[in-house]
């Protein structure tokens, strides 16, 4: 089979002054979980992978629960290294960062967690992955919860001191040969990277569920992307890559992708009607309902209607 040098990308995202035409939201999380699951493979008989898991019927949810069976397994994996039988890991896309709040919010989370799953404390793991020098968290967890902040590896930083193993991970930090797919999970890609991560995507074939994640990078990184295409002395395009990993058309990839970024929304505003609701049938006032839920006031009238 004969591949083209014509960068494919430039049919696949189309460019208007610099910027994408296609203002549909790029499915980062769905791409997280995707490049988790790629980053420990290798113990992917032993781990069950959970996408925002709901904790409970408020709209407390985690990124990705990920479950280790046997609990004893032992993972070498640098990223997994801390992992018990019921691991809570928080994301943060490229341009967002783990705050203070973040922090005690997903703390809470596996409060919760021992609580409603009948866990012990001792057997949950706190992850936290961003792609930024998590600075102003580690001051905090030093100076005001007194907590010891080891660097355990490039990027990965251990939080002891409290009964939750908890790690913090900086993802542009972690080390390419190790943990590609964490580490590319970005907007930033240079053409060395992009082209790099296109070869092992088409290593990967058909075995890996990557569509997901190939539409983010593709999207977040288009000119990297042309400029890897352009370079590549193996003449692989784009929808070569999405052929061989299973997928016939970019457009397929967006639409999955992007239908992943509808449903989370979607499902968002259900739970916050439900609540509405709630508060409805609780006797308050609209405006408070109104004001709390942040809804249109004529959707909160409705409800008084029904």
């Amino acid at each position: 089979m004969k591949h083209t040098t014509e960068p494919a990308a430039n049919k696949a995202v189309k460019k208007q002054n610099g910027k994408n035409e296609d203002p549909s939201p790029i499915a980062w999380h769905t791409a997280f979980v995707e490049a988790l699951q790629l980053e420990l493979e290798a113990y992917g008989d032993f781990l069950e992978f959970h996408p925002e898991y709901q904790l409970t019927s408020e709209p407390l949810r985690i990124d990705c629960l990920v479950i280790k069976k046997p609990p004893d397994l032992v993972i070498e994996k640098n990223i997994a290294a801390i992992f018990r039988e019921a691991n809570l890991v928080e994301y943060k896309s490229p341009n967002d960062y783990i705050s203070v709040d973040d922090f005690y919010k997903v703390y809470g989370y596996a409060c919760l967690f021992t609580s409603f799953e009948n866990t012990p404390i001792t057997s949950i793991t706190i992850t936290f992955i961003e792609s930024r020098h998590p600075r102003a968290l580690l001051d905090h967890l030093r100076k005001i919860r007194g907590y010891k902040v080891e660097k355990m590896n490039s990027g990965i930083y251990t939080v002891k001191g409290d009964i939750i193993p908890i790690q913090i991970i900086d993802s542009r930090k972690l080390s390419p040969e190790e943990n590609l797919w964490l580490r590319d999970l970005d907007n930033r890609l240079d053409a060395q990277e992009a082209g790099r991560l296109l070869l092992e995507a088409r290593r990967k074939g058909k075995a890996a569920r990557i569509l997901a994640y190939i539409d983010a990078i593709s999207r977040a990184n288009y000119y990297a992307i042309r400029e890897a295409i352009n370079m590549s002395k193996t003449a692989v395009s784009f929808d070569y890559v999405l052929e061989t990993t299973g997928f016939n058309a970019r457009a397929e990839a967006r639409g999955e992708a992007r239908g992943e970024a509808r449903g989370e929304a979607k499902g968002a505003e259900r739970t916050t009607l439900a609540i509405a609701e709630n508060m409805v049938n609780l006797g308050l006032p609209p405006e408070t309902v109104a004001a709390a839920t942040k809804l249109d006031p004529e959707k909160v009238k409705a409800l008084y209607k029904k």
